[in-house]
């Protein structure tokens, strides 16, 4: 993936140093560090239990690690690999309340997930999230975590479900956001398609490649 032009020499939007973390004598992670300038996209990757999903989790907010400095510089946007939705609520009001939450008025957000869906090939329908198959509910737990254009965009796992088009048409997406400047981190145990972002995590190996 090709840098967009006058991001080089940017400071990093992402810097993990250090970060260890431990859940009693088990060891998660263990001196784990890396960054991400604008427009350059991460994946991590590793075996089950490795810490990956944990490593997200400190970089979003949500855990505090052991030991270790994480720096983010802009708003994040948190796509988690089991969609927090409410099941009785429509797509369109998600939007509307993630949409809030990134300052977007209900009209405008509305419209705008409604985009993001249909870039996964998509099309909203006034049902019930609870009535949703488990891709689409995937692809509207995508589209609400970066409703609000933030500049780090964290990616769990995040295309369970999807069917193949959904699939690249995902990358395509991640592409998109990198050209827009964004930080991008995507946790993923495919490996196919790694060839697509600039640099790899593998936390099993502890070293970035």
């Amino acid at each position: 993936m090709q840098q967009p032009a006058g991001t080089e020499g940017q400071h990093p939007l992402i810097e993990v140093r250090g970060v260890t973390k431990s859940y009693g004598r088990h060891a998660v992670l263990d001196d784990v560090s890396f960054e991400v300038r604008p427009g350059r996209s991460l994946a991590i990757i590793g075996a089950n239990g490795c810490g990956k999903s944990t490593v997200l989790k400190i970089c979003a907010g949500l855990l505090s690690p052991d030991a270790g400095i994480v720096r983010v510089s802009g708003r994040v946007g948190y796509c988690p690999q089991q969609a927090d939705l409410g099941h009785f609520l429509t797509s369109d009001d998600h939007f509307t309340w993630f949409g809030a939450a990134g300052g977007l008025r209900a009209r405008g957000s509305r419209r705008r997930g409604r985009a993001l869906a249909a870039s996964l090939d998509w099309q909203v329908t006034s049902k019930q999230v609870g009535d949703l198959s488990g891709g689409t509910t995937q692809k509207l737990n995508v589209a609400c975590s970066v409703l609000g254009d933030p500049q780090v965009i964290l990616l769990d796992e995040p295309y369970q479900g999807f069917d193949e088009g959904s699939y690249l048409d995902f990358w395509d997406m991640v592409d998109r956001w990198c050209a827009g400047g964004a930080a991008v981190i995507v946790v993923t145990h495919l490996l196919r398609e790694l060839h697509r972002v600039d640099e790899v995590l593998d936390l099993g190996a502890g070293r970035a490649a």
